[in-house]
């Protein structure tokens, strides 16, 4: 079985195994990085996303042996230091029912805002749709995305 390295989080890692592995089993079962989520394992409900230059991506749909030599972030380097403005809204609105779809959303939202810092409800609500949260608190991402907004969540996607 070939070694893959790769970055997490700014750290680098290699992996001892099968090429066609997910990412994401890598980030949760060899890496035990498990904030970013299992959801359907198909790319559609949003609870595997993770960046990569900032750029939202499903961890489900990639192959260890195609993210080998890349460089990803995942929900436990989005606020490594200090809460992302986003995570720190999501607090402050009361977001989270059961929680399980939310580091993918925060993720979405982080991509949203690095590459749109000002989005319109009608944009948070088409980039948030491409998730899916059973407990229905889009209402409240909403609001949370846009106090990150005002917050300065944009620019870097890395802002106090």
């Amino acid at each position: 079985m070939p070694a893959y390295a790769l970055t997490i989080n700014g750290r680098r890692h290699t992996v001892d195994v099968e090429a066609d592995t997910p990412l994401l089993w890598v980030l949760r079962d060899t890496l035990g990085l498990t904030g970013t989520k299992y959801g359907c394992g198909e790319g559609v409900c949003g609870a595997c996303v993770i960046h990569e230059d900032r750029r939202a991506l499903r961890a489900c749909q990639i192959r260890i042996a195609d993210a080998a030599g890349r460089s990803f972030v995942t929900i436990e380097g989005l606020g490594a230091r200090k809460l992302h403005p986003l995570q720190q809204a999501w607090l402050d609105v009361d977001v989270a029912q059961c929680g399980f779809c939310q580091p993918g959303m925060i993720m979405s939202a982080a991509a949203m805002l690095a590459a749109n810092p000002a989005p319109t409800d009608a944009e948070i609500d088409e980039v948030m749709s491409d998730s899916v949260c059973r407990c229905g608190t889009y209402n409240r991402m909403r609001e949370a995305i846009r106090r990150a907004a005002r917050a300065g969540a944009g620019g870097n996607g890395k802002k106090p």
